[in-house]
């Protein structure tokens, strides 16, 4: 009788924990594309070796800046011939290098992200491998070759260390579809970010997302472009880059081009894709900052006016894992780079205030922009004039003259909960910026 008590009281133990259990599970829900905030997770800053679960140790501080989806860089075996040791040189498309972890590691940090409400998607790389991939040797007829029958290394680039994959070789998509799917089926992603999509055809991102969303179902997933051609949405992908606006928000604050250039681009990149896709706005990535951070590009207070350009415009808001704790120099992807993540904490206060605050006010993150910038200041309002939001381009005090249309109406400061006096004229501090509302 003992042993029977003893067993259906861990019986009762389970059924009491499960539906905690359940409910936490079920608790997490992919994001609405247009409410998307995500942050890229470079591993090699976050430890040597075993680095997914040094990332999944620092999800409470990544979920508390208000993100709901991690893209992490790929975590593949690399090759090791012709090798600069970059994690876009992929050896074998279904494992997880040692200086990263295991697939159970990397099981464990999406079931810490879904816990958290946060969605995790890996990078993808479609257009080349590794030339030690066994792809090659065994199907060398799935690689571009020369006329000298030689497989070639990407066409215009300095890629060296990889193999260009011919995508006129039927065999060679179903293959990468397969293995695109394995993540998803078996290991639980929720998208992917696809590495150089302008390189492979349209026709094989519609195949390829067509069969991975019909696996994934009744989950949703989030695929992201690194591209910018319109045929990146018509394949299926929910957002690309905003290339286009990047370079704008460096001509504007570096190079003095007038800030009226940012809402002409934003215009000119809304403009161009389907209604309900999204353009990914940035001030870096794991590229940009290997060449130059934003601490270094704008400035220490030039970084926070170029964040609040960039995300409030029409959101899609992005952080690469360092620039919160305004990391200031370039960080070499292709190595392990220590980050102090303690570092900055008023810069990391200040990116979580924003994102608090644009994932509290819908209307600013989905409401339609309109202009009245000058040559100095981002001003545009959303909703009718209930939000306006100013940014001064300048290191040096600037001079906002609003038009009658957004003065004299009593408003509030979002970022310190103050009221504010809109009438005529508004000084603004060298890189200050504004985010105001209707009382």
């Amino acid at each position: 009788m003992k042993k029977l008590f003893y067993l259906l009281s861990l019986l009762l133990l389970f059924q009491s924990c499960r539906p905690q259990a359940d409910k936490q599970k079920a608790a997490f829900s992919l994001p609405e594309v247009d409410d998307v905030v995500m942050y890229q997770v470079n591993p090699r800053v976050f430890a040597p070796r075993q680095s997914l679960r040094a990332v999944a140790a620092r999800i409470d501080s990544i979920a508390s800046l208000g993100v709901n989806v991690v893209w992490v860089m790929p975590i593949y075996p690399i090759g090791e011939e012709k090798s600069k040791n970059s994690p876009y040189s992929i050896r074998d498309y279904k494992a997880v290098a040692r200086e990263f972890g295991t697939i159970d590691d990397l099981r464990a940090l999406i079931d810490t992200c879904h816990n958290h409400g946060i969605a995790l998607i890996l990078d993808w790389v479609a257009n080349h491998t590794a030339w030690d991939s066994p792809w090659l040797k065994q199907h060398p007829e799935w690689y571009t070759h020369d006329t000298l029958g030689n497989v070639v290394f990407p066409p215009g680039t300095d890629w060296t260390d990889v193999a260009d994959l011919n995508y006129d070789n039927a065999e060679m998509r179903l293959a990468m579809i397969d293995a695109m799917k394995y993540w998803v089926t078996e290991v639980g992603v929720d998208g992917f970010r696809c590495d150089v999509a302008d390189g492979v055809p349209a026709d094989f991102w519609q195949a390829a997302i067509d069969t991975l969303r019909d696996a994934a179902k009744p989950r949703k997933l989030l695929m992201l472009a690194e591209g910018k051609r319109n045929d990146n949405f018509t394949a299926g992908f929910d957002m690309n880059y905003a290339w286009d606006f990047k370079d704008a928000l460096v001509k504007v604050f570096t190079a003095q081009a007038p800030a009226t250039m940012l809402a002409d681009v934003d215009k000119a990149e809304y403009d161009s894709i389907p209604q309900g896709k999204v353009k990914l706005r940035f001030t870096t990535n794991h590229d940009h900052s290997t060449e130059v951070t934003p601490v270094e590009q704008f400035g220490p207070r030039g970084q926070m006016a170029a964040l609040v350009a960039t995300w409030f415009l029409h959101g899609g808001a992005l952080i690469y894992g360092s620039q919160e704790v305004a990391y200031p120099k370039p960080i070499n992807f292709f190595k392990y780079v220590p980050v102090d993540w303690m570092a900055n904490g008023d810069v990391w206060r200040e990116h979580q205030r924003l994102l608090a605050l644009y994932n509290a006010e819908s209307g600013l993150r989905h409401g339609e922009p309109c202009s009245f910038s000058t040559k100095d200041a981002l001003v545009f309002s959303k909703g009718n004039g209930v939000y306006v939001v100013m940014v001064n381009v300048r290191d040096r005090k600037v001079d906002v003259e609003l038009p009658d249309v957004l003065s004299n109406r009593p408003r509030i400061n979002l970022l310190d909960s103050t009221d504010v006096d809109v009438k005529g004229r508004i000084p603004l501090n060298p890189y200050q910026y504004l985010i105001l509302k209707n009382k």
